[in-house]
This record gives C-alpha cells, structure tokens and sequence, in this order.
C-alpha cells in the first residue's frame, strides 16, 4: 500500500472522474499550483499507484449488448495448468475480465458477446476448447446496474 495523503486522494479522485483533465484544470480542482500538481501526479505514476490512462467504451454503443460471467473448472490446477490457460485466454478479445478465484470453480471470466448467437459461438467454438477446461458455467447479466473502474481511495 502506498502512502497517500490527501491532495493526492484528490488528485486520483479527479483523474478517475475525467482522465482527460489538463494539469492546469487538475491544479485548480485541487487547490495546488500547476508545477506542484504535475510534481505529484508524476510522483503517483512513478510509484505505480497511477497505472496507466483508458478510454473507456459504451459496450452497447460498440455492439456488444451482452455480458456474461463464466465460471470455468480445470482438469489440474498445477503451476502449469494454469499458466496454459492464462495464457490462451490472454488473447481472447471477448474475455474483458479473468480473475483466478478460490471456490468451485477455478476461473470467473468477463465476456462481452453482441447476441445470443455470438455468445452460443464463444461457448462452444473458445471457451469450451480451452486448455484443460472441464467444466463452463455461464451467467447472463439481463441489466448493469452499477459499473465503475473508480477504486474508493
């Protein structure tokens, strides 16, 4: 954990509101000068707190209407096993999120698919053809109700 006080918590809060902000309107939101601003938002991506800038899309606006969570068992969870199946779902564009989870299943992926066709594709023709997958189990999202990448700092 990184250290942070409390002109920095602002500077974060702000930039994850509109990353898009010039120093120069970071420094006013924050009461700071223009230089001592970008001294600390240079110091927050230097220490790794500041991960990187995104643009974020309209998933429905981009025609990918769906969002299903998959829960996928392995046949072994070595070191190896993993690391084959981490590395095939890597490339996989539909798969926004997959996180190692500890329970029934060894997997929880995030895919975005645009109909129920495109999502029947992805089971059966990418996910199921993982390596080492044993067993998909797919929940249907029928609404979002709240989607941030904000983290309450």
């Amino acid at each position: 954990m990184i250290d942070v006080d409390g002109r920095d918590r602002a500077i974060l809060t702000a930039l994850q509101k509109d990353g898009r902000l010039s120093n120069l309107d970071l420094a006013a939101a924050v009461g700071l000068s223009p230089s001592a601003c970008l001294r600390r938002v240079k110091a927050l991506e230097d220490c790794g707190l500041i991960a990187g800038y995104a643009m974020l899309l309209d998933p429905k606006a981009a025609g990918l209407a769906g969002n299903a969570f998959v829960s996928i068992s392995l046949d072994q969870q070595g070191r190896q096993a993993l690391d084959r199946f981490e590395a095939a779902v890597g490339g996989i564009p539909e798969v926004i999120a997959c996180y190692l989870i500890a329970g029934q299943a060894d997997y929880l992926l995030q895919v975005a698919y645009r109909d129920s066709a495109d999502f029947e594709r992805i089971h059966s023709e990418i996910l199921t053809q993982l390596p080492g997958v044993v067993r998909v189990q797919s929940t249907l999202a029928l609404r979002t109700v709240k989607r941030t990448t904000a983290l309450p700092i």
